[in-house]
């Protein structure tokens, strides 16, 4: 097509001149017959791009807020039981990615919802115009599809320090990162599925990905999730690479005690960070930007668990002379305030099963002492802390771990309408032991899969194909995309 305003001349036959003008909402044809033409028959067929288009609130959020309750309506994602989770974004589609360094969401219009064009005919047909005017597309805007993405350096190894004359022996592994891309959140309506939007919009993503110098990109799912486990590993090029378990536990009405002679510390934002640099930069997936995640203020601190009675439960000192002499076991956690970003909500329970909740709430709250598990009520709108950074070391780390999920459930407790606390590990996570949940609300094996995107390797050429990497004992999860 032509810019605006620039007339476009072509030559149809020895005998038939078309020249069109083409506007952002107006298309004019001029068709030039000659006199001596006696008959003559036109056809004109207009066809619109529908390109996936960068998702902007005031143009887009309704549609995308349609599509999602409609993705989520039915029975896709409901158990045996006929109850299925439901997420509301609050109004904010970006909410999973809006706190990442680069992030970028799309949206595919459908078909009919183009912007409304005007095609204006002028045919010259012996000396005598005839013009016919005719609107394109409907004035309504439907969303079909969407998918959000982000792009953020991460640790991807580790590797021996070059050496120095002075340098020590046992010298910590030096971390390697690389630009990884995260797509997450992809919804098709049901009823334009089987189209290939899905594939397109997962393409269009990873060129946005690569032109921010992503290496590789990753997604996650549910492990039964076939249509999604198709789609990127049958159509896209992923393969499978890791299975870490997303832990729930329900928050009570009475406090949970510590366990045994333990003691939970908060730490400055800027000793948490360099805690984490010195002992942990060499998780997989750990961010390169630890710093913005610690201070965003939906970070509700991070704490530390040491056992009652050494030095550090005595007296903080900072976390060098922590480092220096550390106690024999000790456990770090950071807490994030997932409910300030979304809701979940279970719905399709049998009221038996409400009104069992229910009773078991009303005693808790009567009789705390008893500590009885009781059931949050999440069949209305609830919202949850995120337990990540975890780590630790020592033999009696588990034990402080689970002193560290005390403290962040006891934080919870204090927040009207939070009601599960959440964690997210490796499978083979050491730790994982000392994580209290309920297996009924918890995701015993999500699915990671990951692709190679770029053709070079850069920093983490070190470590070669990552996707071929074996799966390591933990794993760093960004809260900023859970």
């Amino acid at each position: 097509m032509a810019t605006d305003g620039d007339a476009v001349t072509h030559g149809l036959q020895a005998h038939l001149t078309l020249t069109y003008v083409r506007y952002p909402s107006l298309l004019v044809l001029f068709l030039h017959l000659p006199q001596t033409t006696k008959n003559f028959s036109f056809g004109l067929r207009i066809q619109q791009r529908n390109p996936a288009l960068e998702y902007e609130a005031g143009r887009d959020r309704e549609a995308v807020e349609n599509l999602e309750r409609m993705c989520e309506v039915g029975p896709s994602g409901a158990d045996s039981s006929g109850m299925s989770l439901f997420t509301d974004l609050l109004g904010d589609p970006l909410c999973r990615v809006r706190h990442s360094p680069n992030f970028l969401m799309l949206v595919r219009p459908s078909p009919s919802s183009v912007s409304p064009v005007l095609l204006v005919f002028v045919i010259e047909l012996h000396w005598s115009v005839q013009v016919a005017e005719i609107a394109i597309g409907p004035e309504s805007r439907e969303i079909v599809g969407v998918i959000r993405g982000c792009v953020k350096f991460v640790t991807c190894g580790t590797k021996k320090p070059r050496r120095a004359a002075d340098d020590l022996d046992g010298a910590s592994p030096v971390s390697i990162y690389a630009k990884v891309a995260y797509l997450l959140g992809l919804r098709v309506s049901p009823f334009h599925r089987r189209k290939g939007i899905g594939l397109k919009l997962v393409q269009r993503m990873e060129e946005w990905c690569k032109e921010k110098g992503a290496e590789y990109a990753y997604m996650a799912t549910e492990k039964d999730n076939e249509p999604s486990i198709q789609l990127f590993t049958g159509r896209c090029g992923y393969s499978k690479f890791r299975t870490p378990a997303i832990l729930v536990q329900p928050v009570f009405a009475h406090r949970l005690p510590l366990p045994g002679a333990s003691v939970v510390l908060p730490l400055p934002t800027a000793d948490a960070e360099a805690l984490y640099r010195r002992r942990f930069a060499g998780i997989e997936f750990f961010p390169r930007d630890i710093d913005a995640v610690l201070r965003n203020p939906l970070s509700l601190g991070t704490f530390l668990a040491v056992p009652g009675g050494c030095a550090a439960a005595a007296r903080w000192q900072g976390v060098e002379a922590f480092l220096a002499a550390p106690p024999p076991a000790w456990a770090v956690a950071s807490v994030w305030n997932s409910k300030a970003l979304f809701r979940l909500e279970v719905r399709g329970a049998a009221r038996w099963r409400r009104a069992l909740a229910q009773a078991t709430r009303t005693i808790d709250r009567a009789l705390p002492w008893l500590r009885i598990p009781s059931v949050p009520d999440l069949f209305s709108p609830f919202g949850l802390y995120l337990v990540y950074g975890l780590a630790g070391d020592g033999s009696a780390a588990p034990s402080l771990t689970r002193a560290l999920f005390h403290h962040a459930h006891n934080m919870a407790r204090a927040d009207a309408g939070c009601r599960v606390v959440a964690a997210e590990v490796a499978a083979c996570e050491p730790l994982r032991l000392g994580i209290p949940h309920w297996r009924r609300l918890s995701c015993a094996e999500d699915l990671w899969c990951v692709k190679r995107l770029a053709g070079e390797y850069g920093e983490g050429g070190a470590l070669g194909d990552w996707t071929k990497a074996p799966p390591p004992a933990s794993i760093f999860v960004d809260p900023r995309e859970f």
